[in-house]
């Protein structure tokens, strides 16, 4: 389940808005209701619980591309071992960094 910050940075985006920290807090009480916008200040309507619950399917899919690129990002190899890779394949002829960018990218696929 997608969670309400995303969904609502969703619904400010279809509205050509961005997130702002000044215009829009969520809150939890602890109180098994879960998260709710506490403050609003957009000039546009706070999205209704109806709104919300609309981008519950490309929530879930924006929060699976950002966990996919997250591992992707910490399973590269460093830039600078990237640097090695490169300059070896070119004088040596081999595929070493294109073949474990693949690997990462096909160990961690976006669907």
């Amino acid at each position: 389940m997608a969670n309400l910050k995303t969904k609502v940075n969703l619904y400010l985006k279809a509205n050509s808005k961005t997130w702002d920290n000044t215009k829009v807090s969520l809150q939890n009480n602890s109180d098994n209701n879960g998260d709710f916008i506490a403050s609003w200040t957009y000039d546009i309507a706070e999205p209704t619980d109806t709104q919300i619950a609309s981008y519950e399917t490309a929530g879930n899919t924006a929060e699976a591309l950002k966990t996919v690129l997250n591992n992707r990002a910490t399973a590269y190899p460093t830039w600078q071992e990237q640097m090695d890779m490169q300059y070896k394949d070119l004088l040596n002829g081999t595929t070493t960094w294109k073949d474990a960018v693949a690997k990462v990218k096909s160990d961690n696929p976006k669907e």
